[in-house]
C-alpha cells in the first residue's frame, strides 16, 4: 500500500452533517421538478387525482430526494447545517497531483415517499476509496460517498451512493507541451452607432462640445437625437452648444455582476443640464459616497480608449 492510500483511509466512514432542506416539502417545487423531468404523473401535481389514489393525497416523485438538500446556486448550505466541506477527501487527492474528477454512478434507495411538509436532512460519509487505478482517462482513485436520507422525526427516507472518479489525465507521448494559455484580450466597450441623427452629437464630443438637438420650428431641446420633434412633429433641426454645466437628476451605484470594461463600484448618473435637457452618464474623480440628488456637475471629455471619447461628469465645485 502506498502512502497516498494510506493516508486516504483516515478520510472512511467520517460523519458530516446534518446539512438541511432549505423549505419543506411543497407543491411549487414539485411541479417545478416534474415540469424539467416531463414527469406528468398526477400524483405529484394533481391534489384530485392523488387524493383517489393509494398515496391518499400528493407526494414527491421519490428521484427528487437530494434536491431538497441541495446546496443553493451560490454553494452554501442551508441554515442550520453543518459547514464541513463532506468531499474533504477531494482536497487532499488534488493537493497530491489528481486534479481532474468524473462521476461515475449515482445509486438511490428510497423507503418512503414525502409528502408536503416532511422536513428533510441528510447525513454523509466516505464509505469506501478504492486502491489506485488506471482507467483510459487517467491513473486515480474512486471515492463512493454515502448520503442517507431523513425526516422530520428521525426516520430514515433514502440513501444514496454517489461515486466519483479523482484522476491525473495520461501523458500522451511525444506530445508538445502546452504553451500556457494567452491573457484573453481586454474587453472594449461598445462604440455608439452613428446615423445622420446622431453624427452631430459625436462630431461634438470630438470637438470637446456638448452638442443638444433644438426643434427649428418650436425651439425645443431634445435628448437623445432623433429624427422628429416630439411636441411638433417637425423634421427640421439644428443645435445648441450646452454650458456643460448641470445636476445630478437621480443616479444608481453598479456593484454586481461587474461587466468588463466598467470598474466597480461604478456610479451612473441621469444628469439634468442647465439648458434643461437630461443625459445617462457616468460619475469620474469621486466616490460613490461624495455624490447625491441635487450635486452640481460640469462635463469632462475624456478618452477612454483610443480614438474613443465619451462626455463624462464630475462634481462641480461652486465658485
Amino acid at each position: 500500500m502506498s502512502d497516498i492510500d494510506a493516508q486516504l483511509q483516515q478520510y472512511l466512514g467520517r460523519p458530516c452533517g446534518p446539512y438541511n432542506s432549505w423549505d419543506e416539502v411543497n407543491q411549487a417545487m414539485i411541479r417545478h421538478w416534474c415540469e424539467a423531468m416531463g414527469d406528468t404523473n398526477p400524483v405529484y401535481t394533481d391534489p384530485a387525482l392523488a387524493e383517489k389514489s393509494v398515496h391518499g393525497g400528493i407526494v414527491a416523485p421519490p428521484t427528487m430526494m437530494q434536491a431538497w438538500t441541495m446546496r443553493g446556486a451560490t454553494s452554501q448550505w442551508a441554515t442550520g447545517s453543518d459547514t464541513r466541506e463532506p468531499f474533504e477527501v477531494f482536497e487532499f487527492l488534488e493537493s497530491h497531483g489528481y486534479p481532474a474528477v468524473v462521476a461515475v454512478n449515482c445509486e438511490q434507495t428510497y423507503y418512503r415517499y414525502l409528502r408536503p411538509g416532511d422536513r428533510i436532512h441528510h447525513t454523509s460519509r466516505i464509505e469506501a476509496v478504492s486502491p489506485q487505478k488506471t482507467t483510459a482517462l487517467g491513473v486515480g482513485y474512486f471515492v463512493t460517498e454515502l448520503e442517507e436520507y431523513w425526516d422530520q422525526s428521525g426516520e430514515k427516507i433514502g440513501d444514496m451512493r454517489f461515486r466519483l472518479f479523482k484522476y491525473r489525465a495520461h501523458e500522451r507521448a511525444g506530445e508538445p507541451a502546452v504553451a500556457a494559455p494567452a491573457k484573453p484580450p481586454k474587453i472594449s466597450r461598445f462604440r455608439p452607432a452613428e446615423s445622420y441623427d446622431t453624427k452631430f452629437f459625436w462630431d461634438g464630443v470630438r470637438a470637446g462640445k456638448l452638442l443638444v438637438q433644438r426643434c427649428k420650428a418650436c425651439g425645443v431641446l431634445r435628448h437623445p437625437p432623433g429624427p422628429m420633434c416630439p411636441s411638433c412633429q417637425s423634421l427640421e433641426w439644428d443645435t445648441l452648444e450646452s454650458s456643460g454645466r448641470g445636476i445630478v437628476y437621480s443616479f444608481v451605484v453598479m456593484h454586481h455582476p461587474p461587466i468588463p470594461p466598467f470598474d466597480y463600484p461604478n456610479t451612473v448618473l441621469l444628469v439634468e443640464l442647465e439648458e434643461g435637457t437630461r443625459l445617462v452618464t457616468q460619475l469620474v474623480d469621486a466616490k460613490p459616497g461624495d455624490v447625491e440628488i441635487g450635486t452640481p456637475v460640469e462635463v469632462v471629455f475624456r478618452e477612454v480608449e483610443e480614438g474613443y471619447t465619451l462626455p463624462l461628469f464630475r462634481i462641480r465645485k461652486e465658485s
